[in-house]
C-alpha cells in the first residue's frame, strides 16, 4: 500500500501543474478512438477535467490510445449541451467553439490566459445549432490546403497547447498547485496516489485522510477499504 517516494514526488509534480480553469467539451463527438486521444492532450496540458456530451450512448475510452491518461481525468458525461455550457459560464469560463464563419477568428488571435472551455463538434457534423448560439466565440485553425478541417483529437490538441504556450510566455501557468484549491488539491493528491481506498472513501461518503510530504496517510485505516 505505501508509495515509492519517486511514485509519490512524480505524482505530486503533476497535480502542482494541474489547471481548473482550462476544459474542453465535447458536442455529440461520436468515436471513442477520438475521446480517447482527447483525454490524452488533457491530461498532458494539466487539465483536470471534461465534458461529453452524447445523446445516443455513452463512449468508451480505448486504453491503448488514452494511455492511462482516463486515470488522471474526470469525464463527465452530459445529456444537455445548453446546461453544460451554462454552468461554465456560470464558473467564469468564456465559451470558445471551434467553427468557421464570418464571426470566426484563428485561434492564435485569442487570449486563452482567463478561464476557458472548448467546444469541439461530432466529427462529421461539427457544432450542434443550438451549441452555436451558446457559445462565446467562435475559433478556426487555419488551413492551407484542399481539405477545411482537421480531426477533432487533433484539432483539441492544437488548441490545447496554444493554451499552454499563451499561460508560459504569461507566466501564469501554475507550478505549485496555484491551479487549484487547497481543497481540490489534496482531493487529486489522494486520489491520485490512493485510488482504490478514495473510492472505498467515496462510497462510505468520508472525508479523506491527509497524506505527509512522504506520502503516507496520516490517518491510520481501521482496516483496508478496497
Amino acid at each position: 500500500m505505501a508509495l515509492l517516494p519517486r511514485r509519490f514526488q512524480r505524482l505530486d509534480f503533476v497535480r502542482n501543474h494541474r489547471m481548473s480553469d482550462l476544459t474542453v467539451v465535447l458536442d455529440n463527438v461520436e468515436k471513442s478512438h477520438n475521446l480517447s486521444a482527447i483525454l490524452r492532450s488533457c491530461d498532458a496540458v494539466g487539465i483536470t477535467e471534461a465534458y461529453a456530451v452524447n445523446f445516443a450512448t455513452q463512449l468508451r475510452v480505448f486504453k491503448s490510445t488514452a494511455l492511462g491518461s482516463q486515470k488522471w481525468i474526470r469525464l463527465n458525461n452530459e445529456t444537455s449541451i445548453g446546461q453544460t455550457i451554462t454552468r461554465l459560464k456560470q464558473r467564469g469560463f468564456k465559451i470558445y467553439g471551434t467553427q468557421i464563419n464570418t464571426a470566426s477568428l484563428e485561434y492564435h488571435q485569442c487570449d486563452f490566459v482567463g478561464p476557458t472551455a472548448f467546444v469541439l463538434g461530432a466529427e462529421k457534423w461539427g457544432l450542434s445549432e443550438i451549441t452555436t448560439h451558446l457559445i462565446d466565440q467562435s475559433i478556426s485553425i487555419p488551413m492551407m490546403g484542399m481539405v477545411q478541417s482537421l480531426n477533432v483529437s487533433v484539432a483539441a490538441s492544437i488548441l490545447l497547447f496554444e493554451v499552454l504556450r499563451q499561460r508560459q510566455v504569461n507566466q501564469t501557468l501554475p507550478i505549485v498547485g496555484e491551479g487549484l484549491s487547497l481543497a481540490h488539491r489534496h482531493k487529486l493528491l489522494f486520489e491520485y496516489s490512493y485510488p482504490r481506498i478514495a473510492d472505498g472513501y467515496r462510497k462510505r461518503n468520508y472525508p479523506y485522510p491527509n497524506i505527509d510530504d512522504y506520502g503516507q496517510i496520516i490517518k491510520d485505516l481501521e482496516e483496508p477499504i478496497t
